[in-house]
């Protein structure tokens, strides 16, 4: 996917910056020769029915807006509704439960395993059972393949069976990755794609739906494209949203979508260069996916690091690398921590915000050379020794 060169300091090495496989012209003039300038047309149609191959299920799918709304979407075909409780897990993005509030309804957040930094199954068991006996039924689940790891699903799934809870997979940060056979985004009762620009692939902002079959389709079709009643103009029996796919970003998915296998082989190949690179006797250690049975389309590598024993600053190791063009992030804030979702109920220990004090993700794009990837690694050991020395 990426050439060596010449090492260039000067150039800016982002997190994970969108690449093109070189037929996204192509599918775009089709597009524009044809005027289906509009969220309906073929080109949707063909990204949907490509997707569904890929997933290699007998799964449906449904493009839309963005990964935000298939959440939203994926809840309203769940049941939510105001004064609901939805469990989700603290350890990701606020866009993860945004959709639950936009319901109504509450998050009842859950902290992470170590070995994953997913949602803790056996904590999701207690908080199950301390609801139950509060006599609350949570209406839906949401769990999340975080920067591409994969969550014990499987444990989540016989755990949600029993108390007969559906299950709505968060594979935004996850497509191309697996448990076992089976890609995530296909085990639960709902799956949902981001193809965000710093994604895998990307639709130039976009998302999907995955579900079980024509009918959920057709009645989440239904729901974004504003709820119209079939047969009656202008008349609508229920509220609906605007969050279809358009057919020029699905076009461009589709030039996505053809190049996903060297897109992952690349970030497979990236992540080994830092297995080798990075020097673990500074402190650092890079995640590794926990168990064989899971593949991680290492949608962005993550290390961990003591930064207080090391005399750093984790916005001051930021703000280092980015005044040396490189763009990291720190994890995700725990969103049980977070003002938007205060009084929400917590179930766990402390993972999720170890986590966020220890975490940084580097930059993980396909186009990164073993030159770049060897800058970032340089630049990071020479900010930690010369905070070790001073």
């Amino acid at each position: 996917m990426a050439s060596e060169s010449s090492r260039d300091n000067n150039k800016k090495i982002l997190l994970s910056p969108p690449s093109q496989t070189g037929l996204e012209e192509k599918f775009l003039k089709e597009v524009l020769a044809s005027n289906w300038l509009a969220p309906v047309g073929p080109q949707i149609d063909a990204f949907e029915l490509e997707l569904s191959q890929y997933l290699g299920s007998n799964k449906e799918v449904v493009a839309l807006n963005s990964g935000t709304s298939a959440i939203h979407l994926a809840l309203i075909q769940c049941g939510v509704g105001p004064g609901d409780h939805v469990i989700c897990q603290s350890f990701s993005f606020a866009a993860t439960a945004n959709p639950i509030r936009y319901l109504g309804a509450e998050p009842i957040f859950i902290d992470s395993e170590q070995d994953t930094w997913n949602i803790d199954p056996n904590v999701l068991e207690l908080a199950l059972a301390e609801c139950q006996k509060k006599g609350i039924a949570p209406k839906a689940i949401i769990a999340v393949h975080t920067y591409g790891t994969p969550c014990r699903l499987k444990e989540i799934l016989q755990i949600a069976s029993r108390y007969e809870i559906p299950v709505i997979e968060d594979s935004a940060e996850a497509l191309g990755s697996s448990i076992g056979d089976d890609p995530c985004g296909t085990l639960g009762d709902f799956g949902v794609l981001s193809f965000n620009g710093n994604k895998v692939i990307t639709t130039a902002g976009g998302g999907a739906l995955i579900c079980n079959d024509k009918e959920q389709k057709e009645a989440i079709i239904a729901l974004a494209r504003q709820a119209p009643t079939p047969g009656r103009h202008y008349f609508h029996q229920e509220i609906g949203y605007n969050y279809r796919m358009s057919n020029l970003n699905a076009a461009l998915g589709r030039a996505q979508l053809v190049g996903l296998a060297k897109k992952l082989d690349r970030r497979s190949q990236i992540h080994q260069h830092y297995t080798e690179s990075l020097r673990s006797d500074l402190g650092i250690k890079l995640y590794e996916v926990p168990d064989l049975t899971m593949k991680s389309n290492y949608w962005l590598n993550c290390i961990c690091c003591n930064w207080k024993e090391l005399k750093l600053d984790l916005e001051d190791v930021v703000s280092g690398l980015a005044n040396q063009n490189i763009e990291v992030r720190p994890f995700w804030h725990p969103l049980h921590l977070q003002p938007s979702f205060n009084g929400a109920p917590y179930y766990g220990n402390s993972v999720a915000q170890e986590l966020q004090q220890v975490g940084l993700c580097l930059p993980s794009g396909d186009q990164m050379t073993n030159s770049d990837v060897d800058r970032v690694v340089e630049a990071l050991h020479l900010l930690i020794t010369k905070s070790a020395s001073s």
